[in-house]
């Protein structure tokens, strides 16, 4: 005789942060309906029976605010099943980790009344619905240590940029500020983490700056660790 078991929901959220006027930033739709109606958020919803994971997080991303399809870094980042999580009844949720370049202020849709960037140094005072709160401190947890190791700050800059510009990333994602001379040494000196664009723009006060792109490396060798907090 099978087994019967409890019916249970499925869900997906992201946490989809970003770089804006030198703060690092976090995507949060404001909740038009129940539960938690008026509250932030991160952006997700229900999967559907014929949909993949990372298909679901897609496509609510663009439902919710009305952007198109990630075009930085995507990734699984946990699964969330406390029983109580959710007042509508038992919903695991699978989070996903979303880096991009600065985008334009979302349009909110289906069931959000607005969607905004906020600073991720501000989202304490909104109170987050659900466990949101601990998913987006894993998320940005997560975010900072892969800066570490992988070459992934280079998901938040243009296409091309130049070294101050990735510098400025690492010092808004860790919250600190990193030596100019020891940042570029070491970013130029990694094997495969960056490669010469062959084009240069204005720096600073008209001293033309050296434009780069990702290279191929999928981990750095030596890793960029953090500084250490004092």
């Amino acid at each position: 005789m099978a087994e019967s078991y409890p019916p249970f929901a499925v869900t997906v959220d992201l946490v989809v942060l970003t770089v804006r006027a030198g703060e690092l930033c976090v995507l949060l739709i404001r909740r038009g309906v129940a539960p938690y109606r008026d509250r932030w958020a991160l952006p997700g919803g229900f999967v559907l029976v014929d949909e993949d994971l990372p298909d679901a997080a897609r496509r609510e991303l663009t439902e919710e605010t009305g952007l198109p399809e990630p075009a930085g870094h995507l990734e699984q980042l946990g699964s969330y099943g406390a029983p109580g999580r959710d007042p509508r009844g038992r919903v695991v949720t699978v989070a996903y980790l979303a880096l991009l370049p600065d985008l334009p202020v979302p349009v909110a849709g289906t069931d959000a009344a607005s969607a905004d960037w906020v600073p991720v140094s501000r989202v304490p005072d909104a109170r987050l619905a659900f466990d949101h709160d601990r998913i987006l401190a894993d998320g940005v947890e997560r975010a900072r240590a892969k800066l570490e190791y992988t070459p992934l700050a280079t998901a938040f800059c243009p296409p091309e940029f130049t070294v101050a510009q990735l510098r400025a990333v690492y010092e808004t994602v860790w919250a600190a500020p990193l030596d100019p001379r020891n940042f570029h040494r070491k970013v130029t000196g990694t094997p495969g983490f960056v490669a010469p664009a062959g084009r240069a723009t204005e720096g600073d006060r008209g001293r033309p700056a050296q434009l780069f792109r990702r290279g191929p490396a999928e981990a750095l060798y030596p890793p960029m660790l953090r500084p250490q907090a004092r």
